[in-house]
């Protein structure tokens, strides 16, 4: 036998996957954009839209992470959301230009509707202009939560814990903190499982 034939074909290493860059101004003016012109919510969907589908910085399944971290973790939501997409993007300084871009038009915009809140109140048509928006908004998180259920949610274990979230937080009206507490612990060790027994199969 040759050596050449009894020697073991070792596999290339695989490429690494590409880690996605953007420049600190295409992440102000994104988070500007978002923090200027988003009314009654939604902004998860917006963000999703415009990082994953438009400009193609992040995969569905890692945006889905940070969307995913930013709801667990304290704070608001699309605050967290912009500093792991800015972290993503360009690190630590990413983060803060994300977070400054999203959160200065708001600041400065309630500070002036604060002074005319009672007059606002007032005008019969704004209840009716407010309840539109809102309206708009669950539409926009009915939308992300659909595309995070096709992106993320495979499999009857992460579908249960999925509905006992729903059953025990939207029906019952369990404590949120607890429910999280148990049953994060719970996905977690279902997706290991999972993995690992991919990885036997193997």
């Amino acid at each position: 036998m040759s050596e050449s034939s009894s020697e073991t074909t070792v596999p290339a290493p695989a490429a690494p996957h590409p880690v996605p860059t953007a420049s600190l101004r295409s992440l102000f003016w994104l988070f500007f954009q978002i923090g200027a012109m988003s009314f009654g919510g939604g902004l998860v969907a917006w963000v999703y839209r415009e990082v994953v589908e438009k400009r193609h910085w992040l995969p569905a399944p890692d945006l889905m992470s940070g969307i995913a971290l930013s709801q667990v973790l304290p704070g608001i939501n699309i605050t967290n959301l912009a500093v792991y997409v800015g972290q993503r993007m360009r690190g630590m300084t990413g983060s803060i230009v994300s977070l400054i871009a999203l959160l200065v038009v708001p600041f400065f915009a309630v500070i002036g509707l604060a002074a005319v809140y009672a007059k606002i109140d007032s005008i019969s048509w704004a209840h009716d202009f407010m309840a539109g928006v809102a309206a708009a908004a669950v539409g926009l998180v009915l939308s992300v939560t659909l595309k995070s259920v096709r992106a993320g949610i495979r499999g009857i274990g992460p579908i249960a814990v999925l509905i006992a979230v729903f059953v025990a937080v939207g029906i019952l009206r369990w404590s949120l903190v607890a429910v999280v507490l148990v049953l994060a612990p719970t996905s977690v060790a279902l997706a290991w499982w999972k993995q690992g027994a991919k990885t036997d199969a193997r």
